[in-house]
């Protein structure tokens, strides 16, 4: 790989070392159409001259100007409409060199080209030779511009034709449609243009999109061409890199329109980069990788209005990390020909002659699925004119040798990340989810970087941001100390909301004089935190109702704040049951809902005794136990099909779920509930936990009241808890208000229904840290360990759920991570980690170290594990 070497030049150097590095910097149509953008393009030129290096400037036509000339193509039959536009197209062009503030008739020569080739008798024709040099006008009339523009800054620019130094190839199969509008080149490394070059100037301005065949007639080379032709220079003088600079900052983790806090993916490598861009980034084209990575020349995304940002490298050599999944992505308007014989199989040759067919047509095959009798393949329309000629040509082809038929429109779903086979048993629940569509299609990639499913593109809503918040996380601690996921799109956009000082922050001697005193490792829990929290919940007017999970932390004085606020108790065992009747002795048993799983029947009994609200999710017990419902009123819990959460763990829907009853099965639950003279006065679902898309909770309210119009007696629909708390670096915290008014628009609808909500981690997990000592550090290798006397026996989420809690060294809140360190626990178990990759500052024996939002499912799970203690609670008012 060349490397970037500074010769200490200046821009207007008479002598040129001839060893002197290339840069080659791309600029697209938005990059190229305002003047500010042109003048930033002059900065970064100069900044890489200073730096002694030769540039190379390729640009795209004006933003808007293709398409244009492609309309004018459309109009070739008609000579005056074609006339008249380019004659408007000549104009935008003026115009803009005077918003540059050139003379416009540095544009002649360019204006009599596309006027004669309007003109030209063959015109009618709409031959793919004359369209080629028609749309070839876009980027020589923006180069000229450009070239003009950046002398006049004082920039010593040479305008180079790119068709004098890209030549295509010819292909095995090769339409005139390819050959012309998808022309492929093959650059080698060239000591002699490099030499040439180099003797004329060090600045250069040429265009993309652009080149020429054997016999010098212009071609185009395709969607995403400008890319392509930047590779191929770069590749063409061994530069020591490639710039793309476009109006993203790089790639990202997801699209950010679909998944707003996609992560900037920082450094990946060629095939990793190459499989984003193939299942669907939009940001570099796939076949601007090859060419560079032919020849080892690395690869970078910049954003052009925001230079500074890093972007994203891509570079031959892949860093060395676990397995993981470092983007989601999605295809649209996918079509599926599916082909099925008997004849096929074992019959030697039948792949063959049908893949034949699809050549004969021009047509390439993107994914491919096969069976004994029956063979899948998408197209994609990225790579294929596929009209409805095209393939009713090719099934008449088909039809020939085998069944076929056309599944259209589809969406492919993309997993990409190194080493999917090994995360193949993390897949499996979401897997499953993905499952409850109808799939067509699953795809693993031989190169073992990429997993795709293709479902109806109907089916395809919801499904990337589902994926993404379950499979992307930053590896660690904040976004800034991941090598590959940099900023969340909405921190990059400033459309992330201001980072929050946390209570233990503002209360840090108080924590230190408390851990002074108490035995570590213990809870302090934040009672100002908790009656900010349950504020929050109560503001929510469409809610009528509010439970408590208890499960989430049963600790007295929560308990107590809680029922203060309004809160009822949501119990899931007797032992609760009995708990909260202890703690809050004149509680009303209607404010009280015991909401059983697979509990034994005495449970029940208890509950039915103590008067409370039921909740029943088993067919079976309203058919065995009759008894005890006659004249109850219950809930039913029902399962819509689908379960939600940071983890498979904390998911409680979908057929493998064991909690609820299958909503098809709501029919024979009436039945028996009638048969047992129960009174269904309710319908609830909880779905999972640590959710932050507020559409999941308008879709269960309005769900479960659909459901609930065809049972007269039921008065209550209770969508459950599982409210998120933001916990990586990036991570929103949820509106209350935007949730508030989505509950409303559904209750409007059904207006007779009163609404309930069970949240337990939302009220109380940023209530809660804890406090820990460092017992002792250890390096082995290049990794680094510090030990500390809290485990999976204190705080079981890190190993349980691969839940992310923010550590910090409590003495030294303001002093920047030096190192980073697995800080792991005592127990004798290779999973106990509280936090992987995290960076600290210098941790010695004794040290203090706080773990935050471990106020939910933190003590109320803690364990005498290995024979440990269990971990002091210490409520604080005053904190």
């Amino acid at each position: 790989m060349v490397q970037c070497v500074n010769h200490l030049a200046t821009d207007r150097s008479p002598v040129v070392d001839p060893s002197t590095p290339f840069v080659v910097l791309k600029f697209g149509g938005t990059s190229v159409s305002r003047r500010h953008r042109w003048e930033n393009i002059a900065h970064l030129m100069r900044e890489r001259l200073a730096a002694g290096q030769a540039v190379v400037t390729v640009v795209s036509a004006l933003s808007g100007v293709t398409d244009a000339l492609k309309a004018i193509a459309a109009l070739h039959r008609d000579a005056a409409a074609m006339a008249a536009a380019a004659e408007a197209l000549i104009e935008r062009h003026r115009s803009f060199a005077g918003e540059l503030g050139l003379d416009p008739e540095i544009l002649e020569a360019r204006a009599g080209r596309l006027r004669q080739l309007v003109a030209d008798p063959r015109a009618p024709e709409g031959g793919h030779a004359w369209q080629a040099r028609l749309m070839a006008e876009g980027e020589l009339c923006s180069s000229t511009l450009g070239a003009h523009f950046l002398r006049s800054l004082g920039l010593d620019v040479e305008w180079l034709d790119a068709r004098d130094y890209l030549t295509s190839r010819e292909q095995p199969i090769q339409t005139e449609w390819m050959r012309y509008h998808s022309a492929q080149c093959e650059p080698r490394p060239s000591a002699a243009v490099r030499e040439a070059l180099l003797a004329r100037a060090r600045a250069f301005i040429t265009q993309g999109f652009i080149a020429r065949e054997g016999r010098g007639r212009t071609v185009l080379l395709g969607r995403g061409g400008s890319d392509t032709s930047a590779s191929y220079f770069g590749a063409l003088l061994g530069a020591c890199r490639v710039e793309i600079w476009t109006d993203v900052p790089g790639m990202f983790s997801a699209n950010p329109k679909l998944v707003p806090d996609a992560r900037l993916l920082r450094r990946l490598d060629y095939d990793e980069a190459q499989e984003i861009a193939t299942t669907g980034a939009k940001v570099l084209h796939p076949r601007a990788i090859g060419p560079v990575r032919e020849t080892r020349v690395p690869l970078w995304i910049k954003d052009t209005e925001r230079p500074a940002l890093a972007g994203t490298e891509i570079v031959p050599e892949a860093l060395q990390a676990a397995p993981s999944v470092k983007a989601v992505s999605l295809r649209n308007r996918i079509t599926l020909v599916s082909m099925e014989s008997i004849g096929m199989w074992q019959q030697v040759g039948f792949l063959a002659d049908v893949f034949a067919i699809f050549k004969r047509h021009g047509l390439s095959v993107d994914l491919i699925g096969s069976a004994e009798t029956n063979v899948t393949v998408s197209l994609d329309p990225s790579d294929n004119l596929l009209d409805a000629g095209v393939l009713e040509a090719l099934c008449g082809d088909l039809a020939q040798v085998c069944r076929v038929k056309v599944i259209a429109p589809c969406a492919a779903v993309t997993l990409v990340g190194r080493g999917m086979r090994a995360m193949m048993h993390r897949l499996g629940e979401l897997l499953a989810e993905v499952g409850a569509r109808r799939v067509h299609l699953v795809s693993q990639s031989s190169n073992n970087l990429n997993l795709t499913f293709v479902i109806d593109e109907a089916d395809a809503d919801g499904i990337v941001p589902m994926l993404h918040a379950a499979l992307v996380r930053a590896r660690l601690t904040g976004a800034d100390g991941d090598p590959v996921f940099g900023p969340s799109w909405q921190a990059i956009a400033g459309e992330e909301a201001p980072r929050l000082q946390r209570w233990w922050e503002e209360r840090q001697r108080e924590l230190l004089k408390l851990a002074a005193r108490e035995p570590t490792p213990f809870y302090v829990y934040s009672g100002q935190t908790v009656a900010a929290r349950a504020e929050r919940l109560n503001a929510l007017s469409a809610v009528d109702r509010r439970f408590y999970a208890i499960k989430a932390n049963p600790h007295p004085e929560i308990l107590r704040a809680l029922a203060a606020a309004g809160f009822g108790m949501e119990c899931v065992s007797a032992g609760e049951l009995a708990h909260v009747q202890a703690t809050l002795p004149e509680l009303p048993p209607e404010r009280i809902l015991f909401t059983p799983n697979f509990a034994p029947r005495a449970e029940y009994v208890a509950a039915l005794a103590a008067g409370v609200h039921l909740t029943v999710d088993n067919l079976s017990i309203l058919a065995d136990w009759p008894e005890l419902f006659a004249g109850r009123p219950i809930l039913l819990r029902l399962d819509l099909g689908r379960g939600l959460g940071h983890h498979d763990k904390v998911r409680t829907g979908g057929e493998k779920s064991k909690f609820g009853i299958a909503a098809g099965d709501l029919g024979e639950a009436l039945a028996l509930a009638h048969t047992a003279g129960a009174r269904v006065v309710g319908l609830h679902a909880h779905l999972g936990s640590g959710i932050l898309d507020i559409a999941h909770w308008k879709a269960v309210h309005g769900e479960l009241a659909a459901l609930a119009e065809r049972v007269p007696s039921v008065a209550v629909i209770d969508i459950g808890g599982g409210l998120g708390v933001p916990n990586e670096p990036g991570e929103l915290p949820l509106s209350m208000a935007a949730l508030d008014a989505a509950l409303t628009e559904v209750k409007a609808l059904y207006p007779r229904f009163e609404l309930w909500i069970e949240p337990g981690r939302y009220l109380v997990a940023e209530a809660g840290v804890v406090l820990t000592r460092v017992t002792q550090v250890k390096r082995k290798g290049q990794t680094r360990f510090v030990g500390v006397d809290a485990g999976m026996h204190t705080l079981i989420r890190p190993a349980l759920y691969e839940a992310w809690h923010e550590i910090v060294h409590l003495a030294a809140l303001a002093e920047p991570g030096q190192e980073r360190v697995q800080v792991v626990g005592p127990i004798c178990e290779s999973g106990d980690v509280l936090g992987e990759d995290r960076l600290l500052p210098p941790c010695n024996e004794d040290d203090v170290l706080l773990i935050a939002n471990a106020g939910a499912y933190g003590a109320a799970m803690a364990s005498r594990y290995n024979l440990r203690g269990l971990p002091v609670e210490v409520y604080r008012d005053d904190l």
